[in-house]
């Protein structure tokens, strides 16, 4: 069941209408969570963002944050009866414009702005990246440059991802395998992956790109502000170049569904000894023992679920032909 602007409905009737500013424009907003034990993990920082974002492209909505945190776990409760015992909760909360005015009171389609709330089991999102904890993500440097804030800020999460996909179609036709995109900003330093923050490890010191071309992530912020303090491990912004990745000691992406996954080569050159260091260890042990959960040992477990339909199809990650 999808909260949809005020009402469930059942997932294959949770529909945006074609004349949307969402699929006019990409003009929509949005957040992904999941939780660990079936508890929601940084729900409220999410929900922050998810607010700012609405404010800085001026979607006007009524609802505020706590009854938007209500429908959040309203939402969990009616779908918890379907997930299976041990699966985690993956929360999708898609804000939108609504209809664009030539079309409104025309096309029989309430007007306003669209609040929907999705659940989805966590299992899906990541069960083929178990094997990612083992072997690392090759990055892959492509031709398309991440988007500056002076022309499109990053910061507000949106739809508008055309150029995440570019990229991940790019480095599509890279060789081998685990090939995950790495953008540059327009200056050429290291700026983030397609929906993932980027970390490198240097003489005990975690690195990460400065904040001013990049989504701000909720799992970045844990690193930056809980983790690495409460592993006294100090931890920097900077302008990072290529060079400095090459010779780093460590590398790792953070992403809401997989935490953390390091990054063993890049442009298959590779990163230290070519396995998850050890300082990107104690950051995701120290972070399942925080939540309860080994991080690890579940989304291997994940991976072996049967996954459902076709999965030779793009993901936020990368992108597969179908055939």
């Amino acid at each position: 069941m999808v909260y949809f602007s005020g009402k469930f409905v059942p997932e294959h009737e949770a529909k945006v209408s074609i004349y949307d500013s969402a699929l006019m424009f990409g003009d929509m907003v949005f957040e992904m969570t999941r939780s660990f034990n079936k508890e929601q993990f940084k729900l409220r920082d999410h929900l922050e963002r998810l607010y700012a974002s609405i404010k800085y492209v001026h979607i006007p909505i009524e609802m505020g944050m706590k009854e938007m945190e209500e429908h959040v776990y309203e939402t969990i409760d009616r779908n918890d009866p379907l997930f299976e015992k041990d699966d985690e909760h993956r929360i999708m909360i898609n804000v939108s414009r609504g209809l664009l005015s030539l079309y409104q009171d025309v096309v029989g389609v309430e007007k306003g702005s669209n609040i929907i709330i999705a659940d989805f089991p966590l299992r899906w999102t990541v069960a083929s990246m178990g094997p990612l904890y083992d072997s690392g993500i090759n990055a892959v440097i492509p031709s398309q440059r991440a988007i500056p804030a002076s022309l499109l800020e990053p910061k507000v999460k949106n739809r508008s991802r055309m150029h995440y996909l570019m990229a991940n179609i790019e480095v599509s036709n890279y060789a081998g395998e685990n090939n995950w995109a790495l953008l540059l900003d327009p200056d050429g330093f290291i700026a983030e992956g397609t929906g993932d923050n980027f970390f490198m490890v240097k003489d005990d010191r975690i690195i990460t790109p400065e904040p001013r071309n990049i989504l701000r992530g909720v799992s970045r912020k844990y690193i930056i502000e809980e983790l690495a303090p409460q592993l006294g491990l100090p931890c920097i912004e900077k302008n990072i170049e290529l060079y400095d990745v090459m010779t780093a000691d460590e590398a790792f992406f953070t992403g809401t569904p997989f935490c953390i996954l390091p990054v063993t080569s890049i442009n298959s050159m590779q990163i230290g000894s070519g396995k998850m260091g050890p300082i990107t260890k104690r950051l995701l042990d120290t972070w399942g023992q925080n939540v309860g959960v080994d991080i690890i040992a579940q989304i291997k477990k994940f991976g072996l679920s049967k996954k459902p339909g076709v999965v030779n199809a793009p993901s936020p990650y990368s992108f597969k032909q179908g055939k």
